[in-house]
């Protein structure tokens, strides 16, 4: 992972592929797959598609959220000390395309990774096809979509009902290509760079003859910030990390009204982007504290409670901007979240994808995210109500000085939806 300097307006990247390998298995692109019996019209999901129509299945979100802060914990203990950058809604959304080919222990062993036991595999279906569609283009100032696609080896025979509930509810764009040919890899790459607004342009290397199947997510975001920075404010200033050394770093300041948050713990603020319904929070350990100690309380239960805590505050806040690209492999993360099943070739069960032995091989994700003083850009290829407290917290202005590693979340706070979280413990 390597972070580089924000020259232009703040974007996140992300792309999460899986790759189901068939052992001893064999360009023309948008061509419908063959299947061994004839594939029925696609049917559309009895949920509304207009982004304003319905809310989500809160067990969904909750269980996203879960899976989310599961997943970021056993990256950081991978990536200890590093810049780490994901979006839990693109990994939970192409793994659920994959959940719908999962048989046996291995939909078990899926589902309690991803915190959706309990919830039928049409709960799965038509919750995530209306949380798609209520996240779409959410903001006249914010631009979010999501793209899904099944790219296939020529020939394989997957299975209509898999095909279909892809297409239906996941709205995945099917398609076979020669494996064997080289320009297939660039076919699935050209449309990745598609879906990410140009931030991703390589997920897919070299085809393996074993290659069968790649379930690919794509999120783009980009958003402006209802109170944008001013560049002429913009100085170089210290930023110190983990091991106390410091470094100078261009900081963006600005005074106002925002939604902070305080404990003996942290610091942390909220930044809207366009009109309100998403946001960046960022929480800031206090000096006598660090991150590692801030992510022994980072869980799902810890976080509904800081989001009720929030409060308007007059302040001040001088804030690091920072781009950052990630390359991830999520297996052994997903493994030991219990999904090891699924990337067993022996006790791999996914019958309902084919009648073929398969398994999965890789889990990618791939990020971009960039912070300035306009706002935040997102791109990917694969991420309640508040009730007012007694307590009250003081009115007198807060100073919030990101001068050493933060942990940093994009949320649509209309959902609840995490998009993006990150470990950042060195902006460049």
């Amino acid at each position: 992972m390597q972070p580089f300097i924000l020259r232009r307006m703040a974007a996140l990247t992300l792309a999460c592929v899986i790759l189901l390998g068939l052992s001893g298995c064999s360009t023309e692109q948008g061509i419908a797959l063959p299947t061994k019996t004839p594939l029925p019209p696609p049917t559309k999901p009895q949920v509304s598609m207009h982004p304003t129509a319905s809310a989500p299945n809160p067990k969904l979100v909750t269980a996203s959220t879960r899976f989310g802060f599961k997943l970021f914990s056993e990256l950081q203990k991978q990536e200890k000390d590093k810049n780490i950058f994901i979006s839990p809604s693109s990994v939970a959304i192409a793994l659920a395309m994959t959940y719908n080919g999962a048989s046996g222990t291995t939909q078990q062993a899926m589902a309690k990774a991803l915190e959706i036991q309990g919830m039928s595999l049409s709960e799965v279906n038509q919750g995530s096809a209306a949380l798609q569609a209520l996240l779409a283009n959410p903001d006249p100032k914010v631009q979010l979509t999501i793209a899904n696609a099944l790219w296939a080896k020529k020939g394989a025979a997957l299975k209509p009902g898999f095909i279909q509930r892809n297409q239906t509810f996941y709205q995945a764009k099917v398609a076979e290509l020669d494996f064997s040919d080289p320009g297939s890899a660039r076919v699935i790459n050209a449309w990745v760079k598609e879906k990410t607004g140009g931030k991703i342009d390589r997920m897919v290397d070299k085809l393996k003859p074993e290659d069968v199947l790649f379930l690919i997510n794509a999120i783009y975001f980009k958003g402006k910030w209802t109170k944008p920075f001013e560049k002429a404010d913009t100085q170089p200033a210290p930023f110190y990390l983990a091991n106390g050394r410091p470094k100078q770093h261009p900081f963006m300041v600005q005074e106002g009204e925002y939604a902070y948050a305080e404990t003996e713990q942290f610091q942390a603020i909220s930044l809207p982007y366009g009109d309100r319904r998403l946001s960046f929070y960022l929480f800031l350990p206090k000096p006598k504290a660090n991150l590692n100690s801030f992510y022994q309380t980072l869980n799902p239960e810890n976080w509904e409670t800081w989001m009720q805590q929030f409060r308007k505050r007059p302040g001040s806040i001088k804030l690091p901007r920072f781009k950052l690209e990630t390359d991830l492999e999520l297996s052994n993360a997903l493994k030991t979240l219990g999904m090891a099943e699924a990337f067993d070739e022996s006790r791999a069960n996914f019958a309902e994808l084919s009648d073929t032995t398969t398994k999965i091989d890789q889990v990618k994700h791939k990020t971009f995210v960039e912070v300035n003083e306009e706002g935040t850009e997102a791109a990917a290829a694969t991420s309640v109500g508040i009730v007012a407290t007694s307590v009250q917290i003081p009115q007198e202005p807060f100073t919030l000085v990101v001068d050493r590693p933060f942990f940093c979340a994009i949320r649509d706070n209309r959902t609840g939806t995490l998009l993006f979280m990150g470990s950042i413990v060195e902006p460049q």
